[in-house]
């Protein structure tokens, strides 16, 4: 079994990736902007043996080169941490330039001196507004101009991770997430679509559908199980969109999210569009079958289900 870090571990992604390569069989170290229950410091006694988790900010080069001198070495590393969205990006555009690309600058330079193998999370957001179906190839052939700052991040990283590897032979697989939810995916501001829309009808908030505006949505179970078989067939320079196959508009997905809690119709606004936001999002997730053994088995309503479920129970909605 291998040796794995990953960043962000206590993100939605990776708290579930987690899991399962750990319920897999492999040794697992984690790392996050925040303080862990139960976290102890790097000279204690329970370092040695039950150390699995520390603090660390990515875009601090000191920190995160503590973490591979103390925990490593790593045969792998999964690098999901990163500040998420568009909004985000142009609230908080400082942030997401730090710990996206710097941070991801921090990891690649520690990579070309440790050699690790570098399973890199990038995004759906960075095929831009591209009309035709988003196949892996499209990015060295047409020229995509990113819609945000978040876009915009996420292509930095991908250049730099092709930077490096010319330069320095690292060996990096390249992940692009379409709009994965599910049961973990707490609520805030700039979660994906599917997360806000299943909280706002819960509390009877008002919410703006964009009309036009079509997405894939992966149940975050099968996400991760297709992120955990990296490791057993990890092919470098390869870039893979992990996505689902239901392609829906916005409509439907707030449709189904309605009926399920019974929500009030006239909290939502429609509208035409979203500005710095792609209008459709159509994949091709074939490579990823073939070489990851990808599989869709959790449908949209019954995924979103499931979410409104745990919702409930998570923020104490039963009684």
């Amino acid at each position: 079994m291998s040796r794995i870090l990953i960043t962000g571990s206590r993100g939605v992604v990776g708290t579930f990736l987690t899991k399962m390569l750990t319920e897999r069989g492999h040794s697992v170290f984690g790392i996050g902007k925040h303080h862990a229950v139960g976290e102890v410091g790097w000279e204690h006694p329970m370092a040695k043996t039950e150390f699995t988790y520390a603090r660390c900010d990515v875009a601090d080069f000191r920190q995160l080169e503590r973490v591979f001198e103390k925990a490593g070495p790593f045969d792998f590393v999964y690098h999901t941490a990163a500040e998420f969205g568009r909004w985000n990006g142009e609230d908080y555009y400082e942030q997401v330039w730090l710990t996206n690309a710097v941070g991801t600058k921090n990891i690649i330079r520690l990579q070309e001196k440790l050699k690790f193998k570098l399973i890199h999370f990038s995004s759906s957001e960075v095929y831009g507004d591209y009309q035709d179906v988003m196949k892996e190839y499209v990015m060295d052939f047409v020229e995509i101009k990113q819609m945000n700052d978040y876009a915009m991040s996420k292509w930095v990283n991908e250049m730099q991770i092709k930077n490096s590897t010319i330069q320095h032979g690292t060996e990096t697989v390249v992940v692009r997430l379409f709009n994965t939810y599910g049961p973990g995916e707490w609520y805030h501001p700039y979660r994906s679509v599917n997360a806000k829309f299943c909280y706002h009808a819960l509390h009877g908030l008002p919410v703006t559908v964009y009309k036009g505006h079509f997405r894939t949505s992966t149940y975050l179970e099968d996400t991760c199980r297709t992120l955990c078989n990296i490791v057993d067939n990890f092919k470098p320079g390869e870039a893979y969109n992990i996505g689902g196959t239901e392609y829906h508009d916005i409509e439907a997905l707030a449709n189904v999210i309605w009926k399920y809690t019974g929500a009030d119709q006239k909290l939502i606004t429609y509208q035409d569009s979203e500005i710095l936001t792609t209008k459709s999002k159509k994949l091709d997730v074939s490579k990823a079958i073939a070489d990851l053994d990808h599989k869709l088995t959790v449908s949209l309503e019954e995924g979103v289900k499931r979410t409104i479920d745990w919702m409930k129970d998570y923020y104490k909605l039963n009684k």
